[in-house]
């Protein structure tokens, strides 16, 4: 896996390397000494979100920016935010928002005015519409100036680390997902989308960490849909990730899940947290395995970590705080709310924030330190 190359880096340039992040030569950017990074869940554009952002448009085309309001505030004062597009973008107001979705790529312009700087596009979508499909959706992205991982349009960028700038440090993105719902990778193109296998991520980790980077964050498409507990999967490639150590130094920082639809626990493994499954920030309606509608499909939590610089070089930047913000979509409303600002608003949703925190704390990530943020 190569390092970013300058031309790639231009044409995925956005404005967290410049004025948000600043100038990584300026001496404010070398003085500093931490970072925040926000991470949320999965984006999954069925037929009402899509008929939401045509509304919010207002008849010229599809307005997403509206949805996100609810979390700006929190995502753009981040020094770095992820976020998860779980589907691929189509063309010419062709659209599918189920089984094989693809979805208008006026997203992207919606998640960098959120103040999104990376997403992870592997997921078992990725696929959904072929390598056309993985194309019109980097190229969408990269329009926009939102940096991906996950998925590639050649070999070439498959091999490229995506590194970013969170103020003074240089963050490697990795992304993977569990499998493309049974649909092959492309021949010619295995490389077009990155499954999940534990000793390519460490070695890929271990790429990266070569290329410069200070912090390695690998998020991960995985676990059973519908399950707040990790499966077996999970617990033992966080494991397998968390355990695995070059000079001492540990190859991967941070584990960022997505896939089951509801949030999952967060847990401090070997040392390095592990965020099970975000659930999901943007979608319809869902129903679970029995086909019934289920709310916690619209349940998610917004990951906040706080890096600080080691005290030596070559040391670990160490998460010196760890935080969740709780958050639901309003599928009437067609809004994403952050569920400790609407409970100080009046709104009656304490028991939903509630529930979130019981199952996000339920594998003792309280006495590692995590809290509850606003």
């Amino acid at each position: 896996m190569a390092v970013l190359t300058a031309g790639a880096a231009c044409q995925a340039q956005h404005r967290q390397a410049s004025t948000r992040a600043g100038d990584p030569g300026a001496p404010a950017a070398s003085a500093a000494r931490t970072f925040t990074l926000v991470a949320s869940g999965d984006i999954i554009p069925h037929s009402s979100i899509i008929d939401r952002a045509r509304f919010d448009g207002g008849g010229a085309g599809y307005d997403f920016r509206p949805m996100f309001a609810g979390v700006k505030p929190l995502v753009s004062r981040a020094d770095l935010a992820l976020c998860h597009m779980d589907t691929v973008y189509g063309a010419n107001g062709h659209y599918a928002a189920r089984s094989l979705f693809t979805s208008p790529p006026e997203i992207a312009r919606g998640l960098a005015d959120t103040g999104y700087d990376g997403c992870s596009t592997a997921s078992d979508h990725s696929l959904d519409d072929g390598t056309d499909g993985v194309r019109r959706t980097l190229d969408a992205l990269d329009g926009a100036g939102v940096r991906h991982a996950g998925s590639a349009r050649t070999e070439t960028e498959a091999r490229t680390v995506t590194i970013l700038r969170a103020g003074p440090a240089k963050v490697a993105h990795l992304a993977y997902t569990f499998d493309t719902n049974g649909i092959p990778l492309p021949q010619g193109a295995p490389w077009a989308v990155s499954l999940l296998n534990g000793k390519r991520i460490i070695e890929d980790a271990r790429a990266a960490r070569r290329a410069g980077a200070d912090v390695v964050v690998v998020c991960v498409h995985w676990g059973t849909e519908w399950q707040d507990a990790p499966d077996r999967q999970q617990l033992a490639l966080a494991r397998q990730l968390t355990a695995s150590r070059t000079g001492g130094r540990p190859d991967v920082d941070l584990v960022l899940g997505t896939r089951a639809h509801v949030p999952q626990a967060y847990e401090k493994v070997n040392g390095t947290w592990v965020v099970y499954g975000l659930g999901d920030q943007i979608a319809g309606e869902m129903s679970n395995k029995s086909g019934v509608q289920d709310p916690r499909g619209n349940e998610s939590t917004l990951g906040r970590f706080t890096f600080t610089r080691p005290a030596r070089a070559g040391g670990r930047w160490e998460v010196t705080k760890a935080e969740f913000v709780p958050l639901l979509f309003d599928v009437d409303a067609g809004r994403t709310v952050n569920l400790n600002q609407a409970i100080a608003q009046g709104a009656e949703v304490k028991a939903v924030r509630d529930a979130i925190r019981n199952v996000v704390l339920s594998r003792g990530a309280a006495k590692d330190g995590l809290t509850m943020g606003q």
